[in-house]
């Protein structure tokens, strides 16, 4: 049965992904450290994970598998979920499959050295957009269905 899995500390598709899930009737986890408040739809559950680095993401790659999608916008986890056979997705609505996240990583990787080399870098991602919040819902709704279909 294909769930939707949510990385959702700081997610800002959380009510997006309760939309697309209730509207093809896919059950949700939320998972988090906390701080998260539940909902109130039966579709949606809420898994709360010990504080810690990466306990969240250790335990989506734990119960994900084929069928299921996964909303990310961690790389390194997003990897194991490919692996796993999973869908993923990132909050700007860009799929991530296992052609294209070898380059992510690297460039994951690539940017975390930058940082580390240069203790002045002011970077920071661009703004979550209303177009990003646009394309997420579409290829949402675009995984779950495949996902359904395939799962």
């Amino acid at each position: 049965m294909t769930t939707l899995y949510v990385d959702a500390d700081a997610c800002p598709v959380k009510s997006e992904v309760e939309r697309v899930a209730t509207r093809l009737e896919i059950p949700v986890v939320l998972v988090c450290n906390g701080g998260i408040r539940p909902s109130r739809n039966p579709l949606v559950s809420l898994r709360v994970v010990a504080e810690g680095p990466d306990v969240a993401d250790k335990w989506i790659a734990d119960h994900c598998g084929p069928g299921d999608v996964v909303v990310t916008a961690d790389i390194p986890l997003a990897d194991r979920c490919l692996k796993a056979g999973s869908h993923v997705l990132q909050h700007d609505g860009q799929i991530l499959t296992l052609s294209n996240i070898g380059g992510r990583l690297a460039t994951r990787d690539l940017m975390q050295d930058i940082r580390a080399a240069d203790p002045f870098h002011q970077g920071g991602g661009r703004a979550f957009s209303q177009a990003d919040r646009s394309r997420f819902l579409q290829s949402l709704d675009r995984l779950a269905r495949l996902a359904l279909k395939h799962g």
